[in-house]
């Protein structure tokens, strides 16, 4: 596989007639020196045409992951990503690690990741709005972060290896898990590992949710499996050890809509009657978070 024939068809879809208007915008920033302050919200501070800034903010809507306050404008995300960052981020050391975000959307937790030093950080999402949500804040953060407009099947091939890969909310989406999963280890360096995360279902048995047409009113939606099914799926895809972080429920505090996105979200998906099933009639979304090493220590 050819990673830069790939690269450069999707430079292509930075043209499109819905992206186009937002790249012209953020060739209209101003250049300057400003002051980042990367806590659980993403903060710059400083001097900057503040109209300009909200208006091409509004431009790149909907804003899924964050938050972000830009000068005098709140991005107040649809997801407070903070809450999943600081649930996990006691199970991580990056200390000079390639890492890698798989969906990486906007970029909020590669963002934060450098506050651990890492050698090297890249994202993968093949999305042209999360990219040039991701070059706007970056034109503020000026960080070293790569962003690949790539998805998982590319990491297998691409360039350098990982020490880390973080994978948070994408295993749902795929119709083949195994085939993910494998793509996962594929994409590590020796003794590398994982940070997963994805929706399960509770129970003993080794056994998962096939929803008929939407989970949650999400159609992308192939498999949610109990833990012991991810643990085997796991195990099928080559990785040595599987161990358990954390567990949640997904929450209206977490996940809420704003603003700043549109359409609906969390309160839209659950049944009004009965909050602990979607609207469905499935199970409400559960988290499991994992870590998954290559090879045994």
């Amino acid at each position: 596989m050819n990673l830069d024939d790939i690269r450069e068809e999707r430079k292509k879809w930075m043209k499109w007639k819905n992206i186009a208007p937002l790249r012209e915008a953020l060739e209209n920033l101003d250049e300057g020196s400003w002051h980042v302050e990367l806590g659980d919200v993403v903060k710059i501070s400083g001097e900057a045409d503040e109209k300009k800034i909200y208006d091409t903010a509004k431009l790149m809507m909907p804003w899924r992951k964050g938050p972000f306050e830009l000068f005098s404008t709140f991005i107040d995300t649809e997801w407070k990503s903070n809450i999943k960052y600081n649930l996990l981020r006691k199970h991580f050391n990056l200390k000079d690690k390639r890492v890698a975000d798989i969906g990486c959307n906007n970029g909020y937790y590669l963002f934060r990741m450098q506050e651990d030093a890492p050698k090297s950080l890249v994202g993968f999402d093949p999305s042209a709005l999360y990219k040039t949500q991701f070059d706007f804040i970056n034109h503020f953060v000026k960080s070293k972060i790569v962003y690949e407009l790539l998805g998982v099947e590319h990491l297998e091939f691409y360039e350098e290896k990982f020490d880390f890969i973080f994978c948070l909310g994408v295993l749902y989406h795929r119709s083949d898990p195994v085939q993910m999963l494998k793509s996962l280890y594929k994409g590590l360096d020796t003794r590398g590992e994982v940070i997963l995360d994805t929706f399960y279902i509770e129970g003993e048995d080794e056994m998962c949710l096939c929803p008929e047409s939407s989970y949650s009113k999400i159609p992308n939606i192939y498999f949610v499996p109990t833990i012991k099914a991810l643990k085997n799926w796991c195990l099928r895809a080559g990785f040595k050890e599987f161990e358990v972080l954390e567990t949640s429920t997904t929450s209206t505090d977490e996940q809420r809509k704003t603003q700043w996105i549109e359409g609906q979200s969390l309160e839209d998906f659950l049944d009004p009657q009965d909050p602990s099933k979607t609207v469905e009639g499935y199970p409400a979304p559960k988290r499991v978070y994992v870590k998954l090493i290559k090879d045994k220590r």
